[in-house]
This record gives C-alpha cells, structure tokens and sequence, in this order.
C-alpha cells in the first residue's frame, strides 16, 4: 500500500502526523480476553491507509474513509 510513497520524509517533517498514525493502530487494534491482539494486521492497514492519504492526497483504490473515531487522540 506504500510502496512508492515517500511517508519517511513526510513523517519527519511533522511529527504529529506520526502521533496520528500510532493513535489509528491503537484505536484500531482489538485484543482478546489475555491481552493478545485479534486483528493486528487490519490495524496496520488502517493506520498504512491514513498515511498513504496523508501523503498522497487520496486513500488507496477500495479503502474505505477513515473514521473520526479511528484517528481520535486520547
């Protein structure tokens, strides 16, 4: 999903986005009743998702939006 996008140089410039990116994957991120994350590989999807329309512009071809509540700092 990011192959060809330079996210390293666009993340180094702002940080922030950076926080955002971690936030997606921990909002994301379902874990069952030990503690053992069930869906680790969908959250990395969203958060690649959210910095491939960061960088880019536009969400990769059949990637639903991002959510509000996917991206909401705590």
């Amino acid at each position: 999903m990011l192959e060809g996008v330079d996210y390293w140089e666009e993340l180094r410039q702002s940080p922030s986005q950076m926080e955002i990116c971690v936030a997606i994957f921990a909002n994301v991120l379902e874990l069952d009743e030990q503690g053992e994350p069930v869906n680790e590989k969908h959250a990395a999807r969203r958060a690649a998702a959210w910095l491939h329309r960061y960088c880019t512009g536009e969400l990769p071809p059949g990637e639903p939006d991002i959510e509000p509540w996917e991206c909401r700092l705590y």
